[in-house]
């Protein structure tokens, strides 16, 4: 199984992000996998979407931070802050999709409604990463702090 599938199946077993998800159509043929440079290529962009969703993270905590017992100042905020990654978080995983299965169509029959689950986990977890980035946020915010 080639690396980006092997993440994609991982991400969608995260337990912090799971999701139930139909899988998406099957294509209609077979396509080959990319070449070395166009999954380097691929690879290069996840680490930097890695670094924009840390970035999200820290700036939805500063955010909570800053509005400090304003509750309604502080939905404001991570209103905004949602509303301004959400396209990019959309766009990766479109990306991510349309990356992966070529890959997963040229697999063995056998092995593609299984793939196709994971990706079809995956997207839906990387579509759901503000949301769930702000929700673990507020609930940590909301937790009072062990004595």
């Amino acid at each position: 199984m080639r690396p980006i599938i092997a993440a994609a199946a991982l991400l969608a077993a995260s337990p912090a992000l799971a999701q139930q998800t139909p899988p998406p159509p099957a294509a209609t043929a077979p396509v080959s996998p990319p070449d070395a440079a166009a999954e380097a290529a691929f690879q290069a962009r996840g680490q930097a979407f890695e670094g924009r969703v840390r970035q999200m993270g820290e700036e939805m905590g500063a955010a909570i931070v800053a509005a400090g017992p304003d509750r309604a100042r502080r939905a404001t905020d991570l209103d905004a802050i949602q509303t301004r990654y959400q396209p990019e978080m959309d766009a990766f995983a479109t990306d991510l999709e349309a990356f992966v299965l070529p890959q997963i169509n040229a697999l063995p029959a056998d092995q593609q409604p299984e793939a196709r689950a994971a990706m079809a986990s995956a997207v839906a977890q990387l579509r759901g990463l503000p949301a769930t980035l702000r929700a673990q946020a507020e609930q940590s915010a909301d937790t009072p702090p062990a004595s």
